[in-house]
């Protein structure tokens, strides 16, 4: 029994659905449109505002797929009524974010400014140098672009310089000095025969 899958989903009246069986369902709402694919052996019901999501059978491969197409769905119809949006933050001295046109322009500590390509339904906006915010309407885009931004410079444990999510916890460590000094491993190894 998979437990998204059987939940219904509510779909508001500024939302509406195309469904083509077996293959597609469109979902139209006041930011955009987005195409969610309908796997083999799941099938999908509205009725008077009610989206739900039935599988054929019991098999393993259409009990997987049931809370994926479900969940799927979900998203799409909370991306075009809300939308999704992350928010990135970036630490280090002369570490700056620009755009150039809808792309991304990083310099972030390499011989080479890093260029970020936003994924289809997604956008980058800087709100100043160290401050990127990417939204739109699809969540796997939103997450994805985040996530070449993130992974272009993630910040380090010693002195937290990096590109990090807002609000994320990033763990620190002391470095060599600071244990040497507080009496630590950093003595000299006894010598050998």
């Amino acid at each position: 029994m998979s437990r998204i899958g059987n939940k219904v989903i509510s779909i508001p009246s500024t939302v509406t659905l195309d469904i083509r069986p077996n293959v597609k369902v469109k979902v139209m709402g006041p930011k955009g449109t987005l195409d969610v694919a309908l796997l083999p052996g799941i099938s999908v019901d509205f009725k008077d505002g009610i989206l739900t999501v039935k599988r054929v059978n019991n098999e393993q491969v259409n009990k997987m797929n049931h809370g994926t197409v479900r969940a799927n769905l979900n998203n799409a119809v909370k991306g075009v009524t809300e939308g999704y949006k992350k928010a990135l933050e970036i630490r280090g001295i002369g570490y700056r974010a620009n755009m150039q046109g809808e792309k991304l322009c990083l310099h972030i500590g390499y011989s080479h400014p890093v260029i970020i390509q936003p994924e289809p339904n997604s956008k980058i906006t800087c709100k100043d140098a160290t401050n990127i915010i990417v939204e739109g309407i699809d969540k796997r885009a939103v997450g994805q672009t985040a996530a070449l931004i993130h992974d272009a410079r993630a910040p380090e444990v010693y002195k937290g310089k990096g590109i990090r999510y807002v609000g994320e916890y990033v763990p620190h460590k002391e470095g060599k000095r600071a244990t040497a000094a507080a009496g630590g491993a950093g003595g000299a190894a006894p010598a050998g025969k």
